[in-house]
């Protein structure tokens, strides 16, 4: 929630948590609403109506034309309502990511943030797939023996995964 914390203060940052069930999904939500007041939160589960879906995926696309609007110009802070300037975070389960065969694009968040470490390559490589702008980065959250799961992805997927530094904001 800290990690959070931090990263949510950066205006208009598109932010995506994946978690593998529900029961993680409603634990990260129910943690992150006392960020409310700088982040607009939002969660994609499996029996959330077609319509919602729709909305959310649309509404952190428009936060993540924000985000890049931001590096080539700053926010007026006359012009962008308040909301506007909040990072947009989405929580979602695994099988409720954007689906790639079909006509839903991916959400090109600039951070994912992997909750739970998932124990197979082609999760964890769908999650990127779905979520994460090119120039985006990757955090994921590793306990005990998650260690092992996370040195055995690193191989098996080619990618060089390195420690998190102290100062996060230098990599944002």
């Amino acid at each position: 929630m800290d990690l959070l914390g931090m990263a949510g203060q950066r205006p208009c940052l598109p932010m995506v948590v994946c978690c593998s069930s529900r029961d993680e999904l409603d634990a990260v939500c129910s943690n992150v609403s006392n960020l409310s007041s700088y982040i607009s939160i939002s969660s994609l589960y499996s029996d959330l109506p077609e319509a919602d879906r729709a909305r959310i995926l649309d509404d952190f696309r428009q936060a993540i034309v924000r985000w890049n609007r931001l590096g080539r110009e700053k926010l007026d802070s006359e012009s962008e309502k308040e909301e506007d300037r909040k990072s947009h975070l989405i929580v979602v389960t695994d099988a409720c990511l954007p689906l790639l065969g079909s006509s839903e694009a991916p959400v090109s968040a600039r951070i994912l943030i992997n909750y739970e470490l998932p124990t197979k390559k082609e999760t964890y490589m769908r999650r990127m797939a779905t979520c994460l702008s090119s120039d985006g980065l990757v955090i994921n959250m590793v306990v005990g023996g998650e260690v092992v799961i996370l040195k055995s992805l690193e191989e098996s997927s080619g990618m060089v995964i390195a420690e998190m530094p102290i100062h996060i904001f230098e990599m944002m």
